[in-house]
């Protein structure tokens, strides 16, 4: 199957081929996203229009749109430039006013004769006793009323779209829908009652009531679930394609683990033994192992990960793990050091920062097979590094790597496993839609000995009590941060109040006090404050979010935020984690200055509520809606047209358990079922699926 299918192609046909859309119009669709026919099908009404014809006003639910036949009195044009045009009319029971605003006489005199009979839809409102409608959205000769439907479908509409346009074009493109064949399973379909395709976009497109307009309706959820279903069918594709690719079985000996274990001063948690067989088992089996670490702050995902890259060692072989940043890097660097020293194996790093002559020894002594576990950024992925037997290759997400990365990965060790971790706890929902391709482990329990942190919120007023706050607390030899809020998308603004908040605590607390780190400093410079920090040499660093600060500082047990309110909940949620790592009882001050907006009041006490990541994930679902939440653009996370991610995520837990099924029933989509399922993909336009088709 190398092109669309055929009876597709009307559907992706020029939009300026549907009756009543010319160019104009072409463009302004643009502006919702509609380039063709098939984009106006799943542009679904938002809401509708009762539009039944009644007698009269009278009786009626006021202000509401009135559908009602009349006949035309006298006309009074306005006495004053600007003023109202009203027209009175009479329906079956009593009189009320027609009013328009900016409009020529002779035009209104012209539809709206004295002494003929119309029918008027609108709006009506009482005006000082009086009903008036203003503007009415339809005037028609009795004999013209079929052209407003009962119920009238309201779209979203755009800059030069009005609703007659969207109304008709929309019915155009619906004189186009081909019958395609069945994609659902036919039991799911029978037990949820949804309709066939074609009738499921008709009857959207047709409400007769507003509850034809809820997602629960069986048109509406059908249409939904045939998005999850695309969606999950690519990354079950993906999957099966990794699967399929031949792994390599990589069993540990446990003994450089058990080197590790013994170091420790405390032992595993349940999830982490728990997430180290799960990891264990995939990689001893001959497939390639695709699994999403999932923890949140604090859980220990580190030290899972260590011991799976022992066991790729263990197996004589090697790893590498991989962070976004220079900064992340170095930071895991320095995590995995003391452990590394304590198994006994090579650790080295590779970022951009390498160059020359010792790039190259570091690239000879990899391809050797000298250098055991790689810590490196993205310079991991060019083209002149080559492993002696890369065996596990660990992925620090960070939102920043999605499935066609991590298949790239693969090529680096042709058989080479794959670990994704996240330190941002997902809502189920989510982590259905961004890693259905993935097997998930999660880190549910804090490891033994993290201290809760105090969370409280404080006024900006009183700021001089928190500075003399921590006056006390640096005599005490504790440490702290102090987070500066991005408030302005230029990183000047946001430089300078970094940097006055450092003057102004430099001058409270004293000379060498204080640190500083903003985005716009060279590299090396940020690497010695925050070495500086580290070693305890400053006891406050200042620092602006563009650095998420990723350094490890168990003495540090205060986090203060600036402006809070200017955070989201996931971000605030990773920095009060960069405290409570210690021995000491830690805090973290949010700073707000008031007066809070709802949302931001919100924010705010979730997090003074409760330290678990994943409930705060699912607040922040709530609030900022699927596509904000990762940043839709750069997340892989696809946008759905109808579906709604947080409203339906059980519809998505069957669309992957259906889509993983159907490829175990028939993997090249051959049968009846999988060639109606190739359509499916083609008409939601999955085209990184349909070439692993294509050349699976």
């Amino acid at each position: 199957m190398s092109g669309r299918p055929e009876a597709l192609f009307p559907l992706f046909a020029g939009l300026e081929t549907l009756e009543g859309v010319g160019p104009k119009t072409v463009q302004n669709l643009g502006g919702l996203e509609i380039e063709k026919p098939r984009d106006l099908l799943f542009t679904l009404p938002w809401s509708g229009v009762d539009r039944r014809k009644r007698a009269t006003v009278q009786g009626a639910e006021l202000p509401g749109v009135v559908t009602v036949e009349v006949v035309v009195g006298q006309h009074r044009a306005p006495s004053r430039r600007g003023g109202a045009y009203r027209i009175t009319v009479e329906d079956a029971a009593t009189a009320f006013q027609l009013v328009f605003f900016h409009a020529r006489d002779e035009y209104l005199r012209r539809i709206l004769p004295t002494g003929a009979r119309k029918i008027v839809s609108g709006k009506v409102e009482l005006f000082d006793g009086v009903a008036q409608m203003v503007h009415p959205d339809h005037i028609l000769d009795v004999d013209e009323a079929e052209e407003i439907p009962d119920f009238e479908p309201v779209y979203p509409l755009t800059a030069g779209i009005t609703q007659k346009m969207m109304r008709k074009a929309a019915q155009s493109a619906l004189t186009r829908l081909p019958e395609l064949a069945e994609w659902i399973d036919p039991a799911q379909k029978a037990q949820a009652g949804w309709p066939d395709w074609a009738e499921a976009v008709r009857r959207a497109h047709g409400p007769e009531e507003a509850a034809d307009l809820s997602p629960a309706d069986p048109a509406r959820e059908r249409l939904a679930y045939d998005e999850f279903m695309a969606h999950q069918l690519t990354l079950a594709l993906a999957r099966s394609r990794l699967r399929r690719a031949k792994g390599r079985s990589t069993m540990g000996t446990g003994a450089l683990q058990a080197k590790v274990l013994e170091a420790l001063p405390y032992a595993l948690t349940g999830a982490q033994t728990r997430a180290i067989a799960e990891i264990a088992g995939d990689m001893a089996s001959e497939t390639r192992m695709n699994r999403l670490l999932q923890g949140d702050v604090g859980a220990g995902k580190t030290l899972v990960a260590f011991k799976a890259l022992l066991i790729a060692v263990e197996a004589g072989g090697q790893g590498v793990m991989m962070a976004p940043t220079e900064i992340l890097a170095r930071q895991h660097l320095q995590g995995l050091q003391p452990l590394a020293e304590a198994a006994g194996v090579v650790l080295e790093i590779l970022t951009g920062r390498d160059k020359g002559a010792e790039r190259r020894a570091k690239l000879e002594a990899l391809k050797r097979g000298d250098i055991q576990i790689l810590v490196g950024t993205h310079a991991v992925f060019q083209k002149d590094v080559d492993f002696a037997d890369l065996r596990l290759a660990i992925v620090d997400e960070q939102h920043r790597f999605g499935v066609r990365q991590r298949l790239e990965l693969g090529r680096k060790g042709a058989q080479a496993d794959v670990l994704v971790m996240t330190a941002t706890p997902i809502p189920r929902s989510l982590a259905l839609a961004q890693y259905g391709d993935m097997d998930v482990s999660v880190l549910d329990e804090k490891p033994p000995g993290r201290k809760p942190i105090t969370t409280a919120l404080v006024n900006m007023g009183r700021i001089d009590e928190v500075v003399d706050h921590l006056r006390r607390a640096v005599a005490e030899g504790r440490q702290a941060y102090w987070v500066c809020p991005l408030v302005d998308e230029s990183e000047a603004v946001d430089l300078s109040s970094a940097e006055e908040r450092f003057k102004r605590l430099r001058a409270a607390l004293g000379e060498g006090v204080v640190g500083l780190v903003h985005g716009q400093m060279p590299p090396e410079q940020k690497d010695s404050a925050m070495a500086a920090f580290q070693r305890g040499e400053t006891s406050v660093l200042v620092s602006t979010t563009v650095i998420e600060v990723g350094v490890d500082v168990p003495n540090a047990s205060i986090m203060v935020i600036e402006r809070a309110e200017h955070f989201g909940l996931a971000q605030l949620h990773q920095l009060r984690g960069r405290v409570g790592r210690g021995q000491a009882a830690s805090t973290c001050l949010l700073m707000y200055q008031a007066p809070l907006s709802e949302g931001g009041e919100r924010r705010l006490t979730t997090m003074r509520d409760t330290e678990d990541g994943f409930r705060i994930a699912e607040v922040d679902l709530e609030m900022r809606g699927a596509g904000d939440l990762i940043g839709t653009a750069q997340s892989g996370l696809p946008r759905f047209r109808i579906a709604d991610l947080e409203a339906q995520a059980a519809l998505m837990a069957v669309a992957q358990s259906d889509a993983r099924k159907l490829l175990v029933d028939d993997p090249a989509l051959e049968g009846d079922r999988g060639r109606a399922a190739r359509v499916l993909l083609w008409l939601m336009e999955q085209d990184q699926a349909i070439r692993l088709i294509s050349v699976g």
